[in-house]
């Protein structure tokens, strides 16, 4: 870091990213911070400076001062993480020293949890304030790291009963080509959907995971609130009550099917078809003569974001749905919660194969909902609205939502 860099971020002030420590800061109180950082995003810790930004400096000599942060990092964080550690020379004349502690983004061992007395607590960084995570944050610390997998627990109180067998036998025999047990062995059926982690086993009973709901279930709604698609068209370019349709999609993510026509939508479907009933489709001929309607935004482009929202997004969130909102200029997929670990907004545009619900993405990639080789992405939501809109999609990380914001021509 330059002497530059360094100012700049002492005028801002601290942030999520950014920490201010005196320079004798206790190893505890250190700890802390760099596990709340290393669970965000990353960021700086500066020590030697006080909670308004005036620069103290450091206490120690700044080789004691990187061992004893060192020592910190092994010792009071868990698992053990290296930060990277510099100093700065803020006044030459007085060798006034600012120790800078940079905890890289992604940190791949999420969550890290500081030592408080004989305990270990998973801290979390909420503004400029650390604070203990609640359960439910740290278990989506748990799935950004990959330690767990929320698709597969078990939804309370469902049953074999609240599974669309239709679905499921359509999806063994016609999608899969295999063969599956009659409609009417229940046995034979719970056993073959918990080998395939459509359901599991929890105290001895068989039970729909979250994946098989989402993609399966009857009424999934019923058992997960986060499991639809809130549709809505908008009269002008803002949020307000001016709305030409307000829809709350629901049921299963698959549809069913007859021959290769849709019987049934699921919910994809159903956004699909919301799409075509408000987006403007000029008519033409292409060069064989044949009508040809160029959408105002490419289908294509807004079914792989709903696609990519309801493989990825986070049903941890469990009072947030998906939303679909178009506008006079634009449409956007909100997708909750933030991108899984090691996925950034650069790495999708490349092409990056990463998944937080495998199953979920697994099932629709067999749907042929997804691209066979996973770059949807760069092929389809980049490379579409360019082709066809003269656009960029705009892909944007926020606190808790990803947004894909696609303008309309």
């Amino acid at each position: 870091m330059l002497l530059i860099e360094l100012q700049e971020i002492l005028r801002n002030g601290e942030s999520s990213g950014v920490e201010f420590k005196r320079g004798d800061a206790d190893g505890s109180n250190l700890a802390k911070e760099i596990a709340a950082l290393a669970n965000l995003e990353g960021g700086h810790i500066l020590v030697g400076v006080e909670d308004d930004g005036t620069v103290s400096g450091l206490v120690l000599d700044p080789q004691k001062t990187e061992e004893r942060v060192m020592n910190f990092c092994r010792d009071l964080i868990n698992p053990a993480i290296i930060p990277f550690w510099e100093t700065i020379v803020w006044d030459q004349a007085t060798d006034q020293r600012v120790g800078v502690i940079s905890i890289p983004a992604n940190a791949p061992d999420k969550p890290y949890k500081a030592r408080r007395g004989g305990h270990w607590i998973t801290m979390i960084r909420v503004g400029t304030t650390s604070r203990e995570a609640t359960r439910d944050e740290e278990a989506r610390l748990y799935q950004a790291s990959g330690l767990l997998r929320y698709e597969l627990r078990a939804v309370a109180g469902a049953v074999l009963g609240d599974l669309d067998l239709r679905r499921l036998n359509q999806y063994f025999v016609s999608i899969r080509d295999q063969d599956a047990p009659k409609l009417d062995d229940e046995v034979a059926w719970e056993n073959l959907l918990v080998n395939v982690e459509i359901m599991r086993r929890d105290g001895g009973r068989a039970v729909p995971t979250i994946a098989g709901m989402l993609l399966f279930g009857r009424t999934p709604r019923r058992f997960l609130p986060q499991s639809g698609i809130r549709a809505i068209a908008y009269q002008t370019p803002e949020r307000d009550y001016a709305t030409a349709e307000d829809a709350l999609l629901s049921g299963p993510l698959l549809p069913l099917l007859h021959g290769n026509e849709v019987q049934t939508p699921g919910v994809i479907d159903s956004a699909m078809d919301f799409s075509r009933r408000h987006l403007v489709a000029a008519a033409g001929i292409d060069d064989n003569g044949r009508r040809q309607d160029t959408w105002s935004v490419p289908l294509e482009v807004i079914r792989e974001a709903l696609v990519n929202a309801v493989a990825h997004r986070d049903y941890s969130l469990s009072l947030m749905d998906i939303e679909l909102s178009i506008f006079p200029d634009r449409v956007e997929v909100i997708s909750p919660g933030r991108l899984p670990n090691g996925v950034s907004v650069t790495s999708m545009r490349d092409g990056i194969r990463a998944s937080r619900n495998e199953i979920i993405k697994e099932t629709l990639r067999d749907y042929r909902f997804i691209d066979a080789r996973g770059l949807g992405v760069p092929r389809k939501l980049i490379a579409l609205m360019r082709e066809r809109n003269g656009t960029e999609a705009e892909l944007i990380e926020e606190e808790t939502r990803f947004v894909v914001r696609l303008r309309r021509r």
